[in-house]
């Protein structure tokens, strides 16, 4: 296999390294990565057939849930099997237009994952501070809408991105020291000027992610206001049990991206394999983390896969907690 491309355009492939520095290490690490992604995709995809056939869950949030659910399966899927074939296979070539598109979707779904926790920041919001008007605020074409506007965004967002890659011409390596491609990384091989690429790279989605977590700040600091002036314990802890779930997927959403964002941007001492050891965590740990958190806490959804899964007939009431 050749490890080095002189051509003045594109080349054929790239090659993914998978983890330099711990090549030795490749084959022990990806079981507990095979496992995290088969336990992602079986999960997620539980998820959303309990969501689907259950005409409770046939809510705005579990909605937006599902939404929450197919974007972790493409996400883990468009990165982990690639790796695993690195690291059983020594498969390390991927095609120049194979590696565009493992770009865009990488980058496509990390922004609509943001934007889906926005909606339900928000959907949590109407619930708490106006749930008198709660069905009137977010109906059905409302959050069809919605929807589409979180898709409509990721890929107007990331679709440019495609196009700054495909502009640069690569003389030089075609190494890429990583088990996934990613924008700037495919980048910084080419043999051209690439501000563009690192200004649009670096501010437009992380803007927009930013964007995302602030109002989700700002729509829970309303609805923290908004509890604590129940009147009752029982009341604050009914409305607080409802947005458990949801704080716990935006804390391992927002928590491990912005540490990533300062590692790379302050912690220049950080060895290369920690940065590409944590990215791959990420796009499988919170896939694989997200439907555990809603099974454990939402009662429904217990029930449902109690159901749907293993056939248990679930006789007592639901609980007012969820």
């Amino acid at each position: 296999m050749t490890h080095a491309n002189l051509t003045l355009v594109h080349p054929a492939v790239f090659v993914l390294l998978g983890i330099p520095g711990l090549e030795a290490y490749h084959l022990w690490l990806s079981v507990p990565l095979c496992f995290m992604y088969v336990t992602a995709v079986l999960g997620n995809s539980v998820l959303i057939a309990v969501i689907t056939t259950e005409r409770r869950l046939h809510e705005p949030m579990y909605f937006f849930l599902s939404m929450l659910a197919a974007t972790d399966i493409l996400l883990s899927t468009t990165t982990v099997p690639k790796a695993l074939a690195i690291f059983w296979f020594h498969a390390h070539a991927i095609a120049f237009e194979a590696c565009v598109t493992q770009v865009f979707f990488v980058h496509t779904m990390f922004v609509g994952e943001s934007a889906i926790l926005l909606a339900m920041a928000f959907d949590r919001f109407v619930a708490i501070c106006n749930p008198l008007h709660y069905a009137t605020v977010l109906t059905w074409p409302v959050v069809g809408r919605i929807g589409l506007a979180i898709v409509t965004r990721s890929f107007c967002i990331i679709f440019p991105v495609i196009f700054l890659l495909k502009r640069l011409p690569f003389c030089g390596t075609n190494l890429i020291p990583h088990s996934y491609c990613e924008h700037i990384g495919v980048a910084r091989l080419a043999c051209a000027d690439i501000t563009v690429n690192i200004w649009y790279g670096f501010s437009v989605p992380i803007v927009m992610v930013l964007l995302d977590a602030i109002l989700i700040a700002v729509s829970y600091s309303r609805i923290l206001r908004a509890v604590f002036r129940l009147p009752s314990q029982d009341a604050r802890h009914k409305a607080l049990s409802t947005c458990g779930s949801h704080l716990c997927v935006i804390l391992m959403f927002y928590g491990p991206s912005f540490f990533a964002l300062l590692t790379h941007r302050f912690g220049r001492n950080v060895p290369r394999h920690i940065h590409i050891l944590l990215a791959n965590l990420y796009v499988v740990l919170p896939p694989m983390l997200n439907p555990l958190v809603y099974g454990v806490k939402t009662k429904q959804i217990r029930e449902g896969v109690a159901r749907r899964v293993f056939g248990i007939r679930v006789w007592c009431c639901a609980s007012p907690l969820g």
